[in-house]
């Protein structure tokens, strides 16, 4: 997953605990003992990550399906 998979729409979300607004950073996903790394909508102050719908419900799903077959 890269930069290019956010919407500019995800970057006009705030934080709901520190009503920081989020903004793209380096975020370690781990699934089945892998680890990834990839850039998504962060709050800068507490590290609270924001996953979008289509994001888990897309790539992240097919990413699961694959780790699961193997």
């Amino acid at each position: 997953m890269k930069t290019e998979t956010l919407k500019p729409e995800d970057l006009h979300w705030m934080c709901e605990k520190c009503h920081e607004k989020l903004a793209v950073g380096k975020v370690t996903v781990e699934y089945l003992g892998n680890q990834f790394v990839t850039d998504l909508p962060t709050c800068p102050k507490c590290g609270q990550v924001y996953i979008s719908e289509d994001l888990a419900t897309g790539k992240m799903a097919e990413v699961e399906q694959l780790l699961e077959d193997k």
